[in-house]
């Protein structure tokens, strides 16, 4: 059955307005096959997920299973034909309210056929069958929502196997896995691949990566970038494809600081990592680049407090740094840019002024009542060094472009002084002349500070850092400095290469 195409996209195209998603993406599914597919953030794999799974139209191309057209309106209807999608939102592939059992066997009990009579007892045999079958080892009377994240990955998982798929798409399904439960699913899409399914295995883990993959298909901005399936596979050359090496910079002078300013040492940020450790010093950006998953957000947010270590300790300035909460870090002056500016960034409803003035409302009040126009003044400010398009400091945030509304972001951390200064994926949805803005006001402010950058693009890392960390399976595996790199050695390491070891 290897080497059956039973899947097929020609040409797929998407755009939303005058943003084109897609532009034109070819790629074959084979039959007892695991296709990798990988690309950064923005590549437009989410999309291309959502056509092939009936959550959006196509815009033009065509898509065959089987050899007959395809083109679900619904979700419901790429079920009915074969097509399974475990969407990476876990979420989307169960219903919290309800116990395990019920969440294996809704689809059967929701669709077409389905009995007129609730049984349970017939539900919780139905539902026992398809655990087994998994190995999935949960109480069915279970409410989903009482279920770690790990269990309702593996639920939401099992559910897509109820309906014995031609197609299955698992996007990023080891995200909130342990080992052992990786290992568990990595058995069954053996199983699975046996048995003839055509497998889309979407993640940027090089492990998973290693062991699964036949093929290797890797995207960047809306196109296939690269098709690897030639043994053994080339895996940097798929990452090199993913990230793209047009890397256009004005050389930047690297600065080294052997004044520390954070020590980290022995840090453990999952169960079954390595420990990290390293200094970074006064006036030093320092960038950690890596894919998507290895950890790079994970440790921010340890830096900050949100998540706390699994082992080691922290230094600042020569004293414990140990943060339970985000207001100790903030009190510690370490301050963090969150990825997502949308949900844990932007406030809507206010205005600039006041998203900027939003963390530091108890320094700029006086007996409990804010001083406004401190506020405006250091908006205004802020406005003024980093460029920030816009009316006044009263326009809404709504009305900002994406990259002033990151600008905003960036401002409202740069409005006080910090001694760690902790920004995750800062360019991300934003033009390369925002991004200059930003990276060129982050080194020109690098002074009586340390400065870490988490990003996934390497040319973002070349064009801001004064050393560069590369992290994957969530430690550190390489460190360069910024002046000369090796570019292969680099990307080798970022495609899950030897460990190098990292100061």
């Amino acid at each position: 059955m290897v080497g059956n195409a039973v899947f097929r996209v020609e040409g797929l195209r998407k755009s939303f307005g005058q943003n084109e998603v897609l532009g034109g993406v070819s790629l074959e599914l084979h039959a007892g096959e695991v296709t990798v597919l990988m690309g950064a953030n923005g590549a437009g794999k989410s999309t291309l997920v959502k056509i092939i799974s009936g959550v959006y139209e196509r815009g033009g191309g065509t898509m065959a299973l089987a050899d007959q057209d395809f083109a679900p309106k619904t979700p419901a209807e790429a079920i009915r034909a074969g097509v399974v999608t475990v969407h990476q939102n876990i979420n989307d592939g169960v219903v919290a309210d309800l116990d395990v059992a019920t969440n294996l066997t809704l689809d059967r009990l929701s669709g077409s056929g389905a009995p007129t009579l609730f049984n349970p007892v017939r539900v919780r045999r139905e539902a026992k069958a398809v655990a087994d079958r998994m190995g999935l080892a949960i109480d069915l009377k279970a409410r989903v929502s009482d279920l770690s994240l790990a269990d309702r990955q593996m639920v939401a998982i099992a559910r897509a196997l109820a309906h014995q798929p031609k197609v299955l798409i698992l996007d990023e399904p080891t995200s909130s896995l342990s080992s052992a439960e990786a290992d568990r699913l990595f058995a069954l899409i053996d199983r699975l691949r046996e048995q003839g399914v055509a497998i889309l295995y979407i993640s940027h883990r090089m492990s998973d990566i290693r062991r699964l993959a036949n093929r290797i298909i890797s995207m960047r901005d809306g196109i296939i970038s690269g098709i690897f399936d030639k043994k053994p596979l080339d895996y940097e050359g798929a990452v090199n494809a993913m990230l793209g090496r047009k890397i256009h910079l004005d050389q930047i002078v690297v600065r080294d600081s052997a004044n520390a300013v954070l020590k980290i040492d022995g840090l453990r940020i999952a169960p079954d990592a390595r420990p990290i450790s390293l200094m970074l010093g006064d006036g030093e950006v320092v960038a950690i680049t890596g894919l998507v998953g290895v950890g790079k957000t994970a440790l921010a947010e340890t830096l900050f407090g949100v998540r706390q270590p699994l082992s080691g300790t922290m230094t600042m300035n020569g004293k414990p740094y140990a943060p339970e909460t985000t207001g100790e870090a903030i009190a510690a002056g370490v301050f963090l840019v969150a990825k997502d500016r949308g949900e844990n960034g932007i406030v809507g409803g206010f205005n600039i002024q006041e998203n900027i003035g939003l963390p530091f409302h108890k320094r700029m009040s006086r007996f409990g009542i804010l001083r406004r126009r401190l506020e405006r003044t250091t908006a205004r400010r802020q406005i003024e060094e980093l460029g920030i398009v816009c009316r006044s400091e009263k326009d809404e945030m709504s009305e900002l472009s994406g990259g002033n509304q990151q600008k905003v972001m960036v401002a409202r951390w740069m409005a006080q002084d910090a001694r760690l200064f902790i920004l995750d994926e800062p360019f991300q949805g934003v033009d390369i002349s925002a991004r200059r803005d930003i990276a060129a006001k982050l080194r020109a402010s690098a002074n009586g500070r340390a400065t870490l950058l988490f990003v996934t693009e390497l040319d973002e890392a070349l064009e801001t850092a004064d050393r560069i960390l590369v992290m994957s399976e969530q430690t550190i595996v390489g460190e360069h400095r910024n002046a000369d790199v090796d570019l292969d050695r680099l990307l080798a390491e970022v495609a899950g290469g030897p460990l190098h070891s990292a100061a």
